[in-house]
Formats: C-alpha cells, sequence, structure tokens
C-alpha cells in the first residue's frame, strides 16, 4: 500500500433529525480536513441519487477543496447514467483547478440505485440494458476527450471563422490521468486499461466464485496490468481498493462493533 485514505458514504437522515443532510454534509468537510491536517492521502464520496446519502458530489468535493492544501479529492464513483459528460468535464475541469490538481475523479456505471432506471428521471433515455450500463459506456469517451480539451463542437459562423471548433472551458492540464474506472469485473477491468484510465477495483464483484475478496481482486489488478502493458500506454496507472473500517473510540462503539 502506497496511499491511504477514506471513502464515505454520507448517509444521513430525514430532514429535521439531529444528523441530516445539512449535518452530513458540514461532517464530511470536517473530516476531510481533518484528515488533511493528519496527512491521510485522501477524501473520496460514494454517489448515489434518490437515497439518503451523497448525491451530486461537486459542491462538497469544492468546499472541501477550497479548506485543504495537500489532501486528494475524488468520489468512488460517479455514475455516468445520470450524468450529462460535458458538464461533468466543466465540473471536473473546475475543481481541479480549485483543488490545484488534487482531484481523483472515479467514474462507471454505479452500483445497483434504489430508484428504476432512475437515470430516465434525469433524461437519460434509450438503454437497451436494464442496468443501463450500455449509457455510461457510450458517455464515457465524450467525457474523456473534453477534459482532454479536444474541441467538441463548431464555433457559431457570425462569430469565428469556419471550420473553428470549440472545447469545453475550463481546462485543467493532466486531469485525464487522475480518472478511474470503477470495475466489477475482469473483463470491465481490462476494458479500463484499454481506455488508458486508473483502475478502482470495486467491493461489488459480480464474478463470485467462492475465493476470496483479495484473491478475486488481486486476479482483477493482474488482468488490468497486463491489458495496459499490452495497449503500450506510456505512464504507471494508479490501482485503488477498499475495506470496511469501524474506527472503536467509545464504549458505544465498542456495544455495535467491537
Amino acid at each position: 500500500m502506497k496511499k491511504f485514505g477514506f471513502l464515505s458514504f454520507g448517509h444521513h437522515g430525514a430532514e429535521g433529525d439531529a444528523f441530516d443532510a445539512r449535518a452530513s454534509l458540514h461532517s464530511a468537510i470536517d473530516l476531510a480536513v481533518g484528515a488533511d491536517e493528519l496527512g491521510v492521502n485522501g477524501a473520496y464520496f460514494r454517489v448515489h441519487h434518490f437515497a439518503r446519502q451523497a448525491a451530486s458530489p461537486m459542491p462538497l468535493l469544492s468546499a472541501i477543496a477550497a479548506r485543504t492544501k495537500h489532501i486528494e479529492v475524488g468520489t468512488g464513483v460517479i455514475d455516468l447514467r445520470y450524468e450529462n459528460p460535458l458538464y461533468l468535464a466543466e465540473e471536473a475541469a473546475a475543481l481541479d483547478l480549485i483543488a490545484d490538481g488534487r482531484v481523483a475523479l472515479g467514474v462507471s456505471r454505479g452500483s445497483p440505485e434504489p430508484a428504476y432506471k432512475g437515470w430516465e428521471a434525469f433524461g437519460y433515455l434509450g438503454s437497451e440494458d436494464e442496468r443501463g450500463a450500455d449509457i455510461a459506456r457510450e458517455k464515457f469517451p465524450q467525457f474523456m476527450d473534453a477534459i482532454k480539451g479536444k474541441p467538441m463542437v463548431d464555433g457559431d459562423p457570425k462569430q469565428f471563422p469556419a471550420g473553428h471548433r470549440l472545447s469545453i472551458q475550463p481546462h485543467s492540464p493532466g486531469l485525464a490521468r487522475r480518472i478511474w474506472w470503477g470495475a466489477g469485473s475482469r473483463d470491465t477491468a481490462v476494458w479500463a486499461a484499454q481506455q488508458r484510465v486508473n483502475l478502482m477495483s470495486s467491493t461489488l464483484l459480480t464474478e463470485a466464485t467462492g475465493e476470496s475478496l483479495g484473491d478475486l481482486q488481486a486476479e482483477q489488478i493482474r488482468l488490468y496490468r497486463v491489458a495496459w502493458a499490452e495497449a503500450g500506454h506510456d505512464w504507471e496507472p494508479r490501482v485503488s481498493i477498499s475495506r470496511s473500517v469501524f474506527p472503536i473510540v467509545s464504549d458505544l462503539d465498542r456495544r455495535f462493533f467491537g
């Protein structure tokens, strides 16, 4: 292990509860500030919709970035089924500039959601996959092109010369190498390597074989590294795994988790 951080779901109670959404968000900021002071490497947040958990992450991550100096901030993962890839690219670049290059953004199809095809309520229709995986993968190349600064649209001929094309603004150089794909299978890990992005090994692996989670993740990572080498990419990717940890700091904690 070279670096470690925390990954939070951002759970909260209903409006008016002692630990409601407001309390959860402020607590997350305070946690990240404290982690930064201790030298923790990363503050990452899950993204879930239609649930009392962290949802749109950019406001929270921006607040954390503005109050910290060293800690990496990011997601694990943003559900691309619910996202406009160009708008997400704008937000990601702005966040990375605020954070002075400390963003590590995990994206993917996302985990199972409480809403049935909830992405359709966000306006994203046409999926031929019950899980919407096809929508997520279709959006990903456009998102990556946008954050790389590639031209995305034609300029208005009344304002620009013929053939002039425009890219998403702002642009944050280097952000493309800090994008991660959350993979729940071996095949998806290989695909992530082919896409030239870092690997976020999911705790929800779909290929249960009776082996331990650690062994399954090790095999997934091995295949990812082989595929990366075969693709001939010219930089060293990063790989992350996550584990549940329950800090025992009080007698009450000990009663529940000890």
